[in-house]
């Protein structure tokens, strides 16, 4: 019997010839100055390319959106150029790449802002860290983010024309589509939790006001590049970051109901994937596909058993694998021989060079 895993799948204007996508994961080796997508990178993804369907790296949509050193962009002609590299180089090995698109929104550091100031929906604190490089040393460490300064609403309404931009850029740069990010507290999310907005205009308060951010950047995205091309990412059940809400679950059905609305190719759940962390309930699920009719992906510490079974149960369509796709690039492969996995090394998650990123083996190699 065809593992579940291994049936083909139709996603947007992609024919994915099996059910595992390469999960997006900061890697931070860009080149620089100017966080520019390079050779390496190429490299990197299109060893990955067996994957049904890549989504890279969270790539952010203008300066403002950064909140870690040395993570690519989507707003620069030398940003397209350098992303061109990676999309030849994976569809030269008959491989599918989405973009995600990132705004960090209170998630980020001084470093990377002109008045020392992220901006967030509201001047409230993430209590959470970011990964910066040290000029002086060339050193980087997870440091404490400031508090950020709230959004005026003229500005929120140019962050949404970034999406939009970012989104067509991505196209020119030969992407098959693009993957809102929508999860972990960055912009998005901070919108969407009364914990991290307490604006009390038409962006915050009542739960259909804390979508309408969400809203306007998938109407805007799809609007330039087709629903079709448009995937998000989403958190539900990820409260870190100061992040914890108790009408999460009321606010993310309601946002799917939108996105089916506007017609997203899919929606990415983002599930926590650490030791103790919170179980997505059977109820959510099946609420969940009630609210929204395309195609759903799963991320969170899945093992191929685990893959195959909420496919078979109907409760997902695509299973994501983030990490085993670090060590171990020809994953499908070994998923499909029941060939054992290889461990990747933590310490190279984050800058550097090929070590730990593009030197990892195939199975033929490793034998």
């Amino acid at each position: 019997m065809t593992s579940s895993l291994f049936q083909p799948l139709s996603l947007g204007p992609a024919n994915l010839p099996n059910r595992i996508a390469m999960s997006p994961m900061t890697r931070a080796r860009t080149t620089q100055p100017g966080n520019i997508p390079n050779a390496r990178m190429a490299e990197y993804y299109a060893q990955r390319a067996s994957a049904g369907l890549i989504i890279s790296e969270a790539t952010q949509i203008s300066q403002q959106g950064q909140g870690y050193s040395f993570t690519p962009g989507i707003f620069s002609d030398e940003h397209i150029d350098g992303w061109k590299l990676v999309t030849n180089a994976v569809h030269k090995k008959d491989g599918r790449i989405f973009l995600q698109l990132w705004h960090v929104g209170r998630m980020s550091h001084e470093s990377f802002h002109a008045d020392g100031k992220p901006v967030a929906p509201s001047a409230l604190s993430p209590d959470a860290q970011v990964w910066v490089v040290d000029p002086s040393t060339g050193e980087g460490n997870m440091v404490d983010c400031p508090i950020p300064r709230a959004l005026e609403k003229h500005e929120i309404k140019a962050i949404v024309n970034d999406f939009r931009q970012a989104a067509a850029n991505a196209i020119a740069a030969g992407f098959d589509g693009v993957e809102i990010h929508g999860a972990n507290g960055y912009l998005i999310d901070q919108f969407l939790r009364r914990s991290s907005n307490q604006r009390t205009d038409e962006y915050g308060g009542s739960q259909e006001n804390r979508i309408r951010f969400l809203v306007e950047v998938a109407e805007a995205i799809a609007d330039e590049i087709g629903a079709k091309r448009t995937g998000i990412r989403l958190s539900p059940y990820i409260t870190q970051r100061n992040m914890a809400d108790e009408e999460i679950i009321d606010v993310i059905l309601k946002s799917a109901k939108e996105l089916n609305r506007i017609g997203l190719t899919y929606i990415h759940l983002s599930e926590a994937d650490w030791d103790d962390a919170p179980q997505v309930p059977d109820k959510f699920r099946h609420d969940l596909r009630a609210s929204y009719s395309g195609k759903i992906i799963v991320a969170g510490k899945y093992t191929k058993e685990r893959g195959e079974q909420i496919i078979a149960d109907g409760l997902a369509d695509i299973i994501a694998y983030g990490r085993p796709f670090i060590a171990n690039p020809d994953l499908p492969h070994r998923f499909a021989n029941n060939l054992p996995l290889a461990d990747f090394d933590g310490s190279t998650l984050f800058g550097g060079t090929e070590k730990g990123y593009s030197d990892y083996p195939v199975w033929k190699e490793a034998s």
